[in-house]
This record gives C-alpha cells, sequence and structure tokens, in this order.
C-alpha cells in the first residue's frame, strides 16, 4: 500500500475547536531528533534564505516543501515556458502566504499565546479521524510532505492568535443578519445552486490589445463550436488553458453565493440549465461558463435562517479583517523577499 497523502490544507490550518475533555496526560509521538551539528553544517552549505521576517528566515527548503503538494499540476503542461511561467508564479504566492504565517506566529508568540500539550493531541487525534489514519500513517503522510507536529502546534496558535487579536475587532448587529436575508430573498427567483463548468483562455498579467483581441477571437471560436452543436465539454477538452480541469471537460462543481467572485454573481446565479455565459475577464484569463445543474431553492423563514447567516457572515468578516491585520503586521515588520 503507497503511502497516504495527508492533504496540505488540513494539516497547515486546522480550524477546529479545541476538544475539551482531553487528558493532560495525552502523549504525543516525540518529535524527530535534532540533527546532528556536521549534518545541520552540512546543509547549511546547500540551502539559502529565500525571505527575512523581522528576526526569522524563510529557507529554500521550507518553501519547496509547501510547493510540493502543488507542483504536480503545473508539470503536466506541455509548454515548457508557461510551466515555468506558472511555477515562478506559485513559488512567489506560496512565499508570501509562508511570510504571513511568519508574522501571524510572532504575534501570536509576542501576545504570549501558548498551545497545550493536551490541545494538540486533540489536534492529532481530530486529523487522524478526519482521514482515516492510525499513527504509522500519519507519521508516514507527515514525512512525505515534510511535516512535523511542530507544525500543527505553529498553526493552532495562528489560529488563537486570530481569535484573541482579531475577533474582538469584529461588529455584527441583527441589521448585518436581516440584510443579508432580505439580499438572499431578492435572490430566491434565481439559482440558489450552480454545478458549473469553464473554459479558460489564459491572459498575461498586463495583457496588450493584441493579447486580449486574440483570447477573445479564442473565445468566440470556442462559443461558435458550442451553438453550432458540439458540447460544452468536448469543446473545453479541446481548448482550455486549464490543465486542473481539461481532463473533466472543465467541471468545476457545485458553487452556492458568496462562493465565487462576487463580479461573478449576478451573471452565474442567472443562468439556467444549459446556459454559456461570456467571455467574462478574470484575472490572467477570459473565461466561458457553462450551468450543467441549477437548483432553485425556496427560502426559509428568516428565524430559520438567522443562524446559519450569522455564521457565515462572522466567517466573511473575520477573513475580511484578518486579511487587515496581517497587511498591518507587514506594515510594522521587516519583511525581506529574497526571489
Amino acid at each position: 500500500m503507497g503511502v497516504r497523502t495527508l492533504p496540505f490544507q488540513i494539516a497547515l490550518l486546522v480550524v477546529v475547536p479545541l476538544v475539551t475533555g482531553a487528558r493532560a496526560d495525552d502523549k504525543v509521538p516525540p518529535a524527530p531528533a535534532a540533527a546532528p551539528a556536521a549534518t545541520k553544517a552540512a546543509r547549511t552549505t546547500v540551502d539559502r534564505v529565500v525571505a527575512v521576517v523581522n528576526d526569522a528566515v524563510i529557507l529554500q527548503s521550507e518553501l519547496e516543501q509547501r510547493i510540493a503538494p502543488v507542483r504536480a499540476a503545473a508539470m503536466e503542461m506541455q509548454d515548457l515556458a508557461e510551466r515555468s511561467r506558472r511555477l515562478a508564479k506559485l513559488q512567489g504566492q506560496l512565499l508570501e502566504e509562508m511570510v504571513n504565517d511568519e508574522l501571524m506566529l510572532q504575534a501570536a508568540v509576542a501576545a504570549k499565546i501558548t498551545v497545550e500539550q493536551s490541545e494538540l493531541q486533540a489536534t492529532i487525534d481530530y486529523i487522524k479521524e478526519r482521514n482515516q489514519l492510525d499513527d504509522a500513517q500519519l507519521a508516514d503522510a507527515m514525512k512525505a510532505q515534510g511535516l512535523s507536529f511542530d507544525h500543527f502546534r505553529r498553526d493552532l496558535m495562528r489560529q488563537r492568535a486570530i481569535n484573541q487579536l482579531v475577533m474582538p475587532r469584529m461588529q455584527l448587529g441583527e441589521d448585518d443578519i436581516k440584510r443579508r436575508y432580505d439580499e438572499l430573498s431578492r435572490r430566491a427567483a434565481n439559482a440558489s445552486r450552480v454545478q458549473l463548468s469553464q473554459i479558460v483562455f489564459e491572459l498575461p498579467e498586463h495583457p496588450t490589445e493584441q493579447q486580449l483581441a486574440a483570447a477573445k477571437a479564442r473565445a468566440q471560436a470556442a462559443l461558435d463550436r458550442i451553438k453550432g452543436g458540439e458540447k460544452f465539454a468536448d469543446v473545453a477538452t479541446a481548448v482550455t488553458d486549464d490543465a486542473r480541469t481539461r481532463p473533466t471537460g472543465g467541471q468545476l462543481g457545485w458553487f452556492d453565493p458568496d462562493t465565487i467572485d462576487p463580479a461573478w454573481e449576478p451573471v452565474v446565479f442567472g443562468m439556467s440549465k444549459g446556459d454559456v455565459r461570456g467571455p467574462i475577464q478574470g484575472k490572467g484569463s477570459l473565461i466561458l461558463f457553462h450551468a450543467d445543474e441549477v437548483q432553485v431553492t425556496a427560502m426559509k423563514p428568516y428565524d430559520q435562517m438567522k443562524g446559519e447567516l450569522t455564521k457565515q457572515l462572522k466567517e466573511k468578516e473575520l477573513a475580511k479583517l484578518t486579511t487587515t491585520w496581517i497587511a498591518e503586521l507587514r506594515k510594522k515588520a521587516h519583511v525581506e523577499l529574497k526571489i
């Protein structure tokens, strides 16, 4: 049996309630022993610093571990120049995430936020249960991804920092919840869920008029094929630039309101089954959307929806406040990117 891959997002941001009742004598498997001095010295000759964050550094090897889970999709691209561009873009994005993670961790330390051993054990037990792993399988999955139990501890500290330092800034009242309910009520005549497929026509970060015109011409040619009777999925497989969805004919899955770009919501949730919309210009691409399936759900009374709406609004507001908080941390910090 092969090594089970631990989903990276689960490993890197475990947002679970701290389990009450965890025993103080629960044991966390020991972390790997520290490398001998000679090994560390040898490492410094082949590793390099890719970012400085105040008094901390991020190493090339750490960045490579972060990229590993998403590298495979980029490596499927046949165009070597485009593959190199995609990998460079991924490297830059993930390095920025690592800088933000380090700043949040430093803020947690400055606020004297700690994680008890029993809380860490509860998180590890949760990950094992969710991924159906025993101790040996978890150890193998972590080793394959270059993770340690200290990763989980740091993730918990960052989450606790958000809860203690950011959440108190939240101001969400009854009027906000009612306003959201009224907005959803107005949409009730439209689709409440849409199963989408897409065809992507990539653009450079700053396209020229000629490059934009060429992408629009490709999109129009695809539309003409679809209007001529070809299946959207067949055209997507033939022409999309998105290697991730090409094998499935452009399928993206089901979407609810607030799960896509707000600028696209009126378009997507105004579609009927079989409709094609676009091309719509997004960040770095033109996109054709196809509504594979549409669900329309009657609105429940406000009292029945209030709890779920409150949860959704809190999550959305907390995400915005966290983004603002990280920007504040970066403004005060010494951050130097070396790639």
